[in-house]
């Protein structure tokens, strides 16, 4: 029956351990496409194409890649220093 988890909770079945999945990537990946914006924004900047606040959005993006890489890195410590 569909049913029985829900009405009997004994009839579920074990909830998973969570998934440990290295972020360094997506937050390295993700980093360097803000640089590679933040090239091509000033490039634009300077010819008069776009305005500052694109090159502004741009370096906070990178900014906040180097901030999550750091976090990444304190939580892998915490992580490995726990054992889990």
């Amino acid at each position: 029956m569909k049913f029985a988890p829900i009405i009997d909770p004994s009839a579920r079945k074990p909830t998973p351990k969570p998934v440990r999945v290295d972020l360094r990537k997506a937050f390295t990946i993700g980093t360097i496409l803000w640089i590679l914006a933040c090239a091509v924004s000033i490039v634009l900047q300077v010819l008069g194409i776009v305005p500052a606040e694109v090159s502004v959005v741009c370096v906070i993006g990178v900014v906040i890649g180097i901030m999550m890489l750091v976090w990444e890195h304190f939580d892998r410590w915490d992580y490995r220093r726990l054992g889990v």
